[in-house]
């Protein structure tokens, strides 16, 4: 569906690591939930329920199976009844799912939540989900509505209130983000963010990871209906269906994206069809009212991936009882008549009548479970309100895992022949290949004989294994989003985007995904994939090959950006950031992968260069020349030009973008009173304007002359055309005259 709306929220501030999900157990566990000795019995839910799974019917065998025992398999258990046992445990489960959510409503009104997304109409489906799924084994990227899944995975009622009173030990994500987005690292579902559909990508990346390390695992991920309409579902499909990964597609059909119709957001009304017409994919729309229906296409869905038959696309066909959130009127866009038949098929209501028809349950004996789980959820909201609310100090962690990875790195002296850079960086990849077994590569024609556009992956393929270094779709946004998914499960993507000028289609992965993923949980998921990423013009490129974008992406907090301007640092630097435990753009300028000025020495296996340190690359004492990437050669040349006229010229290459050396920046300006900034990217808002601005402000007194920069002249583009790109882009002689400009000063 569409984007939650961002009003009404009102998050009083964030949270720690030292306020975990631990403090929370171990609080439960001496009974001081509520102080009447009920916390130590509320602490075992989750054990309980995790064991529940182990010796239940739908156990899934973890023993790898031959084709024709395993489609057995799958029909013997997509064929289960569930017995009395497991219907009244669906029946709780749902209606607790459900109390949690009124709950959210009565807390908002009492302005104690701040939002509120609802599950009711949605709960037999997604219960039927979590009772054929193993928590804590399997993976699970939900949507806002999943809060029945997530009950009968075993989040608890304390745990649903913490999250919607944003406090502390909100295991979804500590008081980060708004009620509802849930994630859970004990349960494995990975911590969910706003944009809807970005994480089919990240979980077909899982899926690749559990297909490539041959786990007993499986992939669940869902969305609304309106969410279909995303690219990125569509990606999603694509490659899992390519690869007949073990991901279970559920799509809960409510008809209704916020205001908009389903007859005004898919062709044909539904996606079942189009599921279907994918090869190795298998597509089914089913009552997701019923909770037995359910139950067997999820449990037939499981055990196929698990057989490794390939994804399935479940189209679950469910009304939305409640408007969009708290934030919304259904009423302006649904008509009282349409909203009343969708009342009519209320799952609760439905696994009641089913209950008593089956004599499983009287009506009293239902009423006083209902009259239970409403007591406990009550006690759980007026625990949960007394418990910490994040504290003002922990606004600024997380932005990272590693906060200073300079520290533990010790910078190598490069030895040995000369290389190129291109050399360099595919001598990199393949070290780290040899020592990382779970160090992938992939990218747009990385593979095989061709080895990328640039060949910097050649020959990996021959010698690591085609499930190690493959070709991707030609899909940006499926390579960052896979990228995300491999990371959060622990393996390190190496991910390699053509062109940055193609970047864009994967920007909201980048931006909303990639760098946010261990701010937004708190820490509980790290997200260290590495983005290699070809820029940079000199090259006669044109339009759409020749762009940098480091300035934009170093705006974006969570991300580190590294820019190299030679082969012994390019290599260094590469090997650091696949050993980092953060994300990761590191930026190769093309025009550089084969100039003789920026060969070098490479070192051995473990010659490293730490991020976030620069370089003096030239010491001098009259002005110092600031800059990175092609640009650094510039104004060696510069430097050298006029100390045949007896000036002294410090030139600093930064290496990193982010994190900015700027003591380095600070102590040259210290000692020479003038400074030019020099890069290649646009010069209005580009990085060196943030240079200067911290040089100014840090180092105003010591400066002999304002801050100068120079940087690609004010065009929407690079054109293909020689004399213009040699006019809009800085050359030789313009370094040379914007820093006998500022001498003259």
């Amino acid at each position: 569906m569409s984007r939650t709306p961002r009003s009404d929220v009102s998050i009083k501030g964030l949270s720690t690591k030292s306020q975990s999900t631990k403090s929370l157990a171990s609080r439960m566990a001496t009974g001081s939930l509520n102080g009447s000795g009920k916390g130590q019995k509320l602490s075992k839910t989750l054990a309980l329920k995790t064991d529940s799974r182990k010796s239940g019917s739908l156990k899934r065998s973890a023993s790898k199976k031959s084709s024709s025992t395993a489609q057995k398999g799958m029909a013997s258990k997509s064929n289960h009844t569930a017995t009395k046992q497991e219907l009244i445990r669906a029946y709780r489960d749902m209606v607790r799912a459900r109390l949690n959510d009124e709950k959210a409503i009565v807390l908002y009104k009492q302005n104690k939540c701040h939002f509120q997304i609802g599950v009711a109409g949605h709960e037999a489906v997604q219960v039927a989900t979590g009772h054929v799924f193993r928590p804590a084994k399997d993976w699970f990227y939900p949507y806002y509505r999943d809060m029945a899944l997530c009950a009968a995975l075993g989040m608890t009622d304390q745990e649903f209130m913490l999250n919607a009173m944003n406090k502390a030990d909100d295991p979804n994500s500590h008081g980060m983000q708004m009620p509802m987005h849930y994630g859970h690292k004990a349960l494995r579902i990975v911590n969910q963010s706003s944009p809807t559909g970005t994480q089919f990508l990240q979980a077909v990346g899982v899926a690749l990871g559990i297909k490539r390390t041959k786990a007993d695992e499986v992939v669940y991920v869902s969305a609304g209906e309106g969410t279909c309409s995303q690219g990125d579902f569509h990606e999603a499909l694509n490659w899992a269906a390519r690869e007949k990964l073990p991901i279970v597609f559920l799509i809960q059909h409510n008809d209704y994206a916020i205001s908009v119709h389903v007859s005004e957001q898919l062709a044909g009304g539904g996606i079942t069809r189009l599921a279907q017409s994918y090869e190795n994919m298998e597509g089914h729309e089913i009552d997701g009212t019923d909770y037995q229906t359910s139950l067997n296409a999820m449990s037939r869905a499981h055990a196929r991936a698990l057989a490794g038959e390939g994804p399935s696309v479940i189209e679950a066909k469910v009304p939305r009882l409640q408007s969009h959130s708290i934030s919304d009127n259904h009423l302006k866009y649904r008509s009282q008549a349409d909203i009343d038949r969708d009342k009519l098929k209320c799952p609760i209501a439905r696994m009641r009548a089913l209950l008593i028809s089956k004599k499983f349950a009287t009506k009293e004996e239902l009423a006083s479970i209902d009259g239970e789980l409403k007591k406990a959820v009550d006690v759980a909201a007026e625990w949960a309100e007394a418990q910490p609310d994040v504290s003002v100090e922990s606004a600024l962690l997380n932005n990272y895992v590693d906060t200073t990875p300079w520290e533990a790195v010790t910078e190598g002296t490069p030895n040995g022949e000369e290389v190129y850079m291109v050399d360099a960086l595919n001598h990199a990849l393949d070290e780290e290949l040899a020592r990382d077994k779970n160090l992938l590569i992939f990218g747009q024609d990385v593979a095989h004989g061709k080895g990328g556009v640039f060949t910097v992956t050649i020959g990996l393929t021959a010698k690591h294994g085609k499930d190690r270094v493959f070709n991707s779709p030609l899909a940006e946004s499926s390579i960052i989003g896979v990228s995300v998914g491999l990371a959060s499960m622990g393996m390190k993507p190496v991910a390699e985007i053509q062109f940055g000028d193609y970047v864009w289609t994967g920007m909201m992965q980048i931006r909303n995904e990639l760098a946010m993923m261990n701010y937004r949980s708190s820490g509980d998921f790290t997200c260290p994939a590495v983005i290699r990423i070809a820029v940079g013009g000199y090259i006669h490129g044109g339009c759409y090959h020749s762009q940098n974008i480091e300035a934009t992406f170093a705006h974006f907090p969570g991300l580190y950006v590294v820019y190299p301007s030679n082969a012994s640092d390019a290599k260094g630097l590469l090997k650091a950031a696949i050993r980092g435990k953060d994300p990761v753009l590191f930026l190769e300028h093309k025009g550089l992968y084969r100039q003789v000025y920026a060969k070098g020495p490479e070192g051995d296996a473990e010659c490293l260069v730490p991020l976030g340190k620069a370089k003096v690359a030239r010491a001098g004492t009259d002005a110092t020349i600031v800059t990175w990437g092609a640009l650094v050669n510039k104004s060696l040349i510069a430097a050298k030009e006029l100390e045949k006229e007896g000036i002294s010229i410090e030139v600093i290459d930064l290496r990193s973008i982010v994190p900015l050396d700027k003591e380095c920046i600070f102590e040259s300006v210290r000692k020479t009173g003038r400074v030019l900034v020099v890069h290649e990217d646009v010069e209005f808002m580009g990085f060196g304007a943030e240079i200067a601005a911290q040089i100014s402000q840090e180092c105003f007194t010591n400066l002999d002359a304002p801050v100068r920069r120079l940087g690609m002249k004010y065009a929407a583009a690079v054109a293909h055309s020689g004399p213009i790109e040699n006019f809009v882009l800085p050359q030789n002689q313009d370094v040379l005259d914007a820093a006998r400009s500022l001498l003259a000063f």
